[in-house]
């Protein structure tokens, strides 16, 4: 399976449960008068949008290349990602936290509790789902990483956003079922409202982390430390390379771009070295699919 599919997949799984869960929560939140609640519902709908804009993300990198755009549409991607960190912040995070500020001095108490209680364990068990389906095509990609750690050092801004979302997600969820629990036993809303700013500070902090995640894949950022390893490996086992010299990758959406420094083995001619190098080049191309631009320098020194 591609690294693509795994993105469409997740994608899929996450906008099928935020689909039905935000459905459910708003009916709730509307019988319960639960400001956690119609937080939840608020963050629901807007992973909702969100997933669209990834799937319009994953569209417009797809796109051929241009005199305006040499290298692709790759990168679109990466800006889609961070749009959708940007709607998580806001309709999410900011909105969550007026909600619970507004309700703090609110002395009306939630209705029908055990309805609340019953449509979040049902939100977390889909929720649950979706992430665990995120996490298995992860696996399918990430290697022997651990799951943070991929997550820090992957260049899959759109697997990363799903993650993210869902994981806040069930946090939220659970956030909000213990705001429930405590204003039904104690009688006092504040705790619902707590509940609220708690969620919303939540997912300020998870799109925080997307934000600054997804900033380096915009400016430039390389391919993992790992591939770049490889690349390396690769071309000094050819015959036709004596040394990497220096090596420049950049991350361009699924493709590659890369820039090679190298000492080649001696040759007889100039135009036995081009052939050496298009030699290179043609099997690193097809060692690694996502290679799709290879430039390639000879030299004897850095």
């Amino acid at each position: 399976m591609s690294h693509e599919n795994s993105s469409v997949k997740s994608i899929i799984f996450a906008l099928l449960a935020n689909l039905g869960i935000a459905i459910t929560k708003t009916v709730a939140a509307i019988v319960t008068s639960s400001g956690a609640m119609l937080a939840e519902s608020i963050h629901s709908f807007a992973d909702c949008g969100n997933q669209g804009l990834l799937f319009l993300g994953l569209k417009a990198s797809k796109r051929n290349p241009s005199p305006d755009h040499p290298l692709g549409h790759g990168k679109a991607i990466f800006f889609w990602s961070f749009i959708v960190a940007l709607i998580l912040f806001s309709m999410g995070g900011l909105f969550s936290i007026y909600e619970g500020i507004h309700k703090l001095n609110s002395t009306e108490e939630i209705s029908s509790p055990y309805i609340a209680i019953v449509v979040l364990f049902v939100s977390m068990l889909m929720e649950g789902a979706s992430l665990l389906g995120c996490i298995n095509q992860i696996k399918k990609i990430k290697g022997k990483q651990s799951i943070w750690k991929w997550a820090l050092t992957s260049r899959k801004s759109e697997l990363v956003v799903v993650m993210g979302e869902d994981v806040a997600a069930l946090l939220g969820l659970s956030f909000a079922l213990i705001s429930v629990i405590l204003t039904m036993v104690t009688g006092n809303p504040v705790f619902d409202a707590i509940g609220s700013i708690v969620i919303g500070v939540l997912l300020v902090a998870v799109s925080i982390f997307l934000a600054v995640k997804i900033e380096g894949l915009l400016v430039g950022q390389s391919v993992d430390p790992e591939v770049q390893k490889e690349i390396t490996l690769f071309l000094e086992a050819q015959p036709e390379v004596e040394k990497v010299l220096n090596l420049i990758t950049i991350q361009l959406g699924e493709k590659i771009m890369v820039t090679v420094k190298a000492k080649m083995t001696e040759t007889k001619s100039s135009d036995e070295l081009i052939q050496n190098i298009n030699k290179c080049e043609a099997a690193l191309k097809s060692k690694n699919k996502q290679i799709q631009w290879s430039f390639f320098e000879p030299d004897i020194t850095d």
